[in-house]
């Protein structure tokens, strides 16, 4: 199998060399009929990526046409910084030194000529192995047969030991017990533990319900931060205690609550000797629900415990589930019923086995000769009494059956924590910087990328966590095996290395595939305590996931630019910036940026970063200026931050009329009433999400017929806005907002509102935004203690959520929420009543309260019989009350 990442640099290295000669003017020629060499060998690796790689000659031609492109795109790189660096100097300099650049440019164009002459080596090597073949036969990218993504967890054959597990919870012992469910990898034990986790009679016996993931190098701090998370706000004082002191406190606040805590992938004995001594053994009835493949696990626990082993699927309970994963909903054609009960049957009732080998039908589709040579291999690859071999070889085989635009998406996912649930969002921007999305007639960057997604989702590569109200993936990670499969051919291919230990690097620091890595996941302390230099000089790109906060020091902020001054990618939103590092806008091949700095103020040279997609700025300031000319910066994305921001004279400068224009900016988030002139809006015409921070009165306020907020109402792509009334420093009524506006961007579909303080007779005009269909209200939004919804409003309103409110009486029936499908009430304490007419829209099937009052409750359990009963007269969907006395509750 060829490298998954070689054919992502090479179009990526295309791209580089357009884009500077674009950007670039003394980008030399030279470089760019690298490009034509580097095409000739695309589609043999094309061609070898179809299968795995036996010959021996053939694995060292890929793995000289690797080395030669990584060196080919380092040197692109550099000529690129090296361009920049003269262009912005100073005409003093130029003048000073005018054979410095010339002389670097030439030596670097000098480098290039070797490596096209090994590309022409590579090229005359095509006669190794029957897959080199260069007349770009099967070279399209494979397009999945896809089926509709299915948002319920497909749960089969567990159902009868969920009720099982759910009754050795329940019983009527006061003493806290323990059960541990075991079972094999693979097996399904985290499904059923999810399955009893969400039972609505769990829900209801245990307010305090906490869920942890023990991964195989934990962190018992971390672990134990993890379940005061849930169960009450972590300050930066318990953040910053010991080990044992968290152990005491998490003991302490549980010591007089009832409560489960669901502990997943126990992996030993004494991993969970270390953690029990944190639960209290208190007379309540808690509970404590373990996962493991250790059936030892728990056997010492000081309380009594429960095993319950996991069985294995029958052969119709797999073949239920194979249907159900390669067909999605359709009916399995009858020639394939035999193929597939007899792989079924080869799967030895391993529930991740199946789901994996349906990934692989699924892209097969419904010819019988494709599922007959699936049948005939499947038993090539299952591995007798070693069911965690034979799931590592079905792993093996469905990336092998992926398309060469999904493996390194895919192969991304182990440089994740284990387990680690990552926002949809931020992983399609990590994509679109790292370089795996490239652009397909008029879609987004970001609309590939979900389709990518959905792609891995189909194949049952990549599982779903939560779902946003619109249908859409919110958050997504991969089965634990899957994430070791990842992280190894990461390494394998030189593309990722996950350190966790210093020791790591010591030992990595003198192998030669290391100081070539792409890419680190590694600790944020690590910067501090180590030479940047031990982490080699070809590193793209460095991901940080950790709750632990550290500050570089000086020295190592100077640095820092210098060791990675080949950086695109810097996820690092644990390190906090105590004064800007200039040297950090060196890095002109950034495109991808978390910040987190202790000022409020971006110098006016981050400008340079013209590469720059995403811009996350968070800040503990309230309010942030950026004194860069950011619609200079071409490739800009998305910018958010998490204070009111303002730009620095924006548009003051002369342009042509096709300079100063963010068409690829989608996230504007969020910016000051006062920026939204425009000047500034008007320079970004295709924003899908704007957030604005401030004195809102401002963006309102009619001045000579018009107001700020008429600029955002031509935002005719917008979708998303959000409206952040901060008036903390504002005497008496002067930040009221007086004159609301009267319409809104056209075709918005989420509007989030907080502190706007405005009068629920308001919400009639809100009414009438046709395609709205999220509508959260949070922190005295409104006020006032009367709300009577009117009739023809909300036509498309899925989601409606309501924060801190003074609200007494809400008077609303079915017709006025015609699509509600999520009614979440928060903190509305003085609420008499939940309307009962709620319970006749027939799309409603969830509503959650968090700390209301008892009336209020029961008024939600009269809906919930209320639901029952249309359900079961075929009017309704299915319906679900969650009711929380925390917001720390899960």
């Amino acid at each position: 199998m060829a490298d998954a990442a070689v054919t992502f640099i090479l179009d990526n290295l295309k791209e580089l060399i357009a884009s500077t000669n674009r950007q670039i003017s003394e980008v030399n020629d030279r470089v760019k009929p690298l490009s034509d060499d580097l095409e000739l060998f695309k589609f043999f690796l094309q061609d070898a990526n179809k299968k795995p790689i036996e010959d021996a000659a053939m694995k060292a031609l890929v793995e000289l046409i690797r080395n030669a492109v990584y060196e080919a795109e380092n040197i692109v790189d550099e000529y690129v910084i090296e361009a920049a660096q003269y262009k912005s100097s100073s005409l003093f300099s130029k003048i000073k030194h005018p054979l410095d650049r010339p002389t670097k440019l030439l030596n670097l164009a000098q480098k290039i000529e070797p490596m096209k002459a090994m590309v022409k080596k590579i090229y005359d090597k095509k006669k190794f192995g029957d897959g080199a073949r260069l007349d770009g036969e099967g070279s399209k990218p494979s397009k999945i047969t896809k089926a509709p993504i299915v948002q319920e967890e497909l749960v089969v054959g567990i159902e009868d030991e969920a009720a099982t597990v759910i009754n050795l919870l329940t019983r009527e012992s006061e003493e806290l017990e323990v059960v541990s469910i075991v079972g094999m990898p693979g097996s399904g034990k985290t499904t059923l533990a999810k399955m009893v986790f969400r039972d609505p009679k769990i829900e209801f016996e245990f307010y305090n319900r906490i869920w942890v993931y023990v991964s195989q190098d934990y962190n018992r701090k971390e672990v134990f931060l993890t379940i005061l998370d849930q169960i009450t706000k972590v300050t930066d004082e318990i953040r910053n205690m010991t080990e044992d002191n968290l152990a005491q406190k998490l003991l302490r606040s549980l010591e007089e609550e009832k409560y489960l805590i669901v502990v997943d992938n126990v992996r030993t004995p004494n991993d969970w000797n270390h953690l029990q001594v944190s639960f209290p053994k208190n007379k309540k009835k808690s509970r404590i629900l373990l996962t493991s493949r250790d059936r030892n696990v728990g056997k010492n626990a000081d309380c009594k415990v429960e095993r319950h082993d996991l069985r294995f699927l029958t052969i119709d309970e797999s073949w239920t589930l194979l249907q159900r994963k390669a067909l999605g909903l359709e009916e399995c054609p009858r020639d394939l019923v035999k193929h597939g009960m007899k792989i079924a049957a080869e799967c030895d009732g391993l529930p991740l086995a199946i789901v994996v080998i349906g990934g692989i039908l699924l892209e097969k589709g419904t010819e019988g000769s494709h599922w007959e040579d699936v049948s005939k291999n499947v038993k090539e690859y299952n591995v007798e009494m070693d069911p965690g071999k034979t799931m590592d070889n079905f792993i093996a085989w469905s990336f092998n059956h992926l398309p060469y635009h999904l493996r390194a998406c895919f192969i991304y996912f182990g440089m994740l924590p284990e387990d680690y649930r990552i926002s949809v969002r931020k992983l399609i921007r990590l994509w679109v910087a790292e370089g795996f999305i490239q652009r397909k007639g008029e879609l987004t960057l970001e609309s590939i990328a979900e389709d990518y997604l959905e792609d891995l989702v189909n194949r049952n590569l990549v599982m779903v966590e939560k779902w946003r109200s619109n249908g859409k993936i919110k958050t997504c990670y991969v089965h634990d095996m899957i994430h070791v499969f990842c992280k190894n051919k990461a390494v394998e291919e030189i593309f990722y290395h996950e350190i966790k230990r210093s020791d790591q690097i010591t030992d990595l620091s003198s192998n030669d595939a290391f100081k070539m890595c792409r890419g680190l996941s590694i600790p944020p302390h690590f910067l501090n305590i180590k030479s940047p230099k031990q982490f080699g000089s070809h590193v793209r790109s460095i991901l940080c996931f950790s709750n632990d906060e550290i500050t570089l020091t000086l020295a190592n902020i100077s640095s820092f630019p210098k060791t990675f001054k080949l950086l695109r990618v810097l996820d690092g939103e644990p390190i906090r910036f105590s004064r800007f590092p200039s040297d950090l806008t060196l890095l002109v091949n950034l495109r991808y940026l978390v910040l987190s700095i202790q000022f409020k103020i971006l110098p006016k040279h981050i400008t340079n970063l013209w590469n720059m997609q995403t811009l996350i700025v968070k800040t503990s300031s309230n309010t942030l200026e950026i004194r860069g000319d950011i619609f200079k910066m071409v490739r800009l994305r998305h910018l958010e931050t998490n204070a009111s921001t303002s730009f620095s004279d924006p548009v003051s400068r002369k342009r042509n009329d096709e300079e100063g224009y963010l068409i690829d900016l989608r996230t504007l988030s969020t910016i000051s009433p006062e920026t939204c002139s425009e000047d500034v809006l008007d320079r970004a015409p295709n924003l899908s999400k704007l957030g604005i921070r401030g004195q809102l009165s401002k963006l309102f306020e009619v001045k000579d017929e018009s107001s700020l907020f008429d600029n955002v109402k031509q935002l005719n792509s917008l979708e998303n806005l959000k409206l952040f009334n901060d008036v903390v420093n504002v005497q008496g009524s002067e930040g009221k907002i007086v004159s609301p506006p009267d319409k809104f961007p056209p075709n918005l579909t989420k509007l989030t509102l907080y502190g706007t303080q405005l009068d629920w007779e308001y919400m009639s005009t809100l009414g009438r935004l046709e395609n709205l269909e999220i509508l959260k209200l949070k922190e005295n939004a409104f006020e006032g203690k009367l709300w009577e919804a009117e009739d023809g409003g909300f036509p498309s309103l899925k989601l409606l959520h309501i924060g801190s409110t003074d609200l007494v009486t809400w008077v609303a029936s079915g017709s006025h929420f015609p699509s509600l499908e999520s009614l979440h009430l928060k903190h509305c304490t003085s609420l008499s009543t939940v309307p009962l007419g709620l319970a006749d829209i027939a799309t409603l099937q969830t509503v959650e309260l968090y700390c209301t009052n008892e009336i209020a409750a029961t008024s939600a359990k009269k809906i919930q019989s209320q639901k029952k009963e249309n359900t079961l007269t075929n009017k309704g969907k299915g319906f679900k009350l969650s009711i929380y006395p925390s917001d720390h509750v899960k």
